[in-house]
């Protein structure tokens, strides 16, 4: 093989996988800077594809292609796979690879309009999200303008099961989530599925995004508001940490809650969407947006 060539170095590699020989022949190193763990298990790239529902007219973004292993088994089984790389090296490689079957976008997925590169009509997300940034691309995607019909992502085990925590154990990430998507997890994934191995196991999550969210968009920044207040001391009573974190009277803070049908002593964390929901719909003006 050519390292000069890297379609050529991918499909030898199939013929004779070997992961550490195709990064060197690549001439790629994982970075840890940019949290590189490379998926190289193809029999968990089938059961991903297979957990998205994705077929021939289906839109496909992905997130973090690496070296192109999903990708491969997006574009055999998609209509369009569009993916974002941050990488150049990877981008550039993956390009001359994929040719005209993929379009490779080199470019960081927190700062791309997603909506306008997928303006065609519905798509799905699939994404290897690295660790560092999971929380922050998982929003980025939710919250698009044109966001997408459901999202196959596969993160740290641990964040996978704070997304789709219950009462009492809701946190921030789980209620951002939750208000936007029904999170289950699919299947768990050990660290030997990917080069270099990191140190925790991971998990693909699906995140099926409700046809109507629960409040209008004229409310959804008073409801992430309220509700990151009441997360802001924790171990404190939900009225406390909100009259402290908002600088609000701590009685008027109080009946507020009381209208919504929620004891003001209960923790943010055993507090469910329909709850949170409800005190922004109790708040009325005494909550400056």
């Amino acid at each position: 093989m050519s390292s000069d060539d890297p379609g050529e170095a991918l499909a030898e590699f199939r013929k004779d996988p070997s992961w550490r020989e195709l990064l060197r022949e690549l001439e790629v190193a994982p970075s840890k800077a940019l949290g590189q763990n490379f998926l190289h298990d193809r029999k968990i790239v089938r059961r991903i594809v297979s957990v998205a529902g994705i077929d021939d007219q289906t839109d496909v973004l992905e997130v973090g292609p690496g070296l192109g292993i999903l990708t491969e088994e997006l574009v055999r089984n998609a209509g369009t796979v569009t993916a974002i790389e941050l990488d150049q090296r990877l981008a550039t490689r993956l390009q001359h690879h994929f040719e005209n079957r993929a379009r490779i976008i080199q470019g960081d997925i927190l700062e791309t309009d997603v909506s306008q590169l997928m303006s065609s009509g519905d798509y799905v997300v699939v994404a290897n999200l690295p660790y560092s940034i999971a929380t922050a691309a998982i929003q980025h995607l939710l919250e698009a303008e044109h966001p997408p019909k459901h999202l196959v992502i596969m993160v740290q085990r641990e964040v996978a099961q704070r997304m789709v925590a219950q009462p009492p154990e809701m946190s921030i990430l789980s209620a951002a989530v939750q208000f936007y998507s029904k999170p289950k997890i699919q299947f768990r994934i050990g660290s030997g599925a990917f080069i270099p191995r990191p140190n925790v196991e991971s998990a693909v999550i699906r995140l099926d995004l409700h046809p109507e969210l629960p409040l209008p968009a004229s409310q959804h920044q008073r409801f992430f508001r309220l509700m990151k207040s009441g997360f802001a001391q924790k171990r404190k009573r939900v009225d406390n940490s909100i009259a402290a974190s908002l600088n609000l009277n701590k009685a008027d803070v109080r009946s507020v809650i009381e209208q919504a049908g929620i004891d003001p002593a209960r923790r943010a964390e055993t507090l469910d969407i329909p709850e949170w929901v409800r005190l922004v719909q109790a708040s009325g003006e005494l909550f400056d947006d």
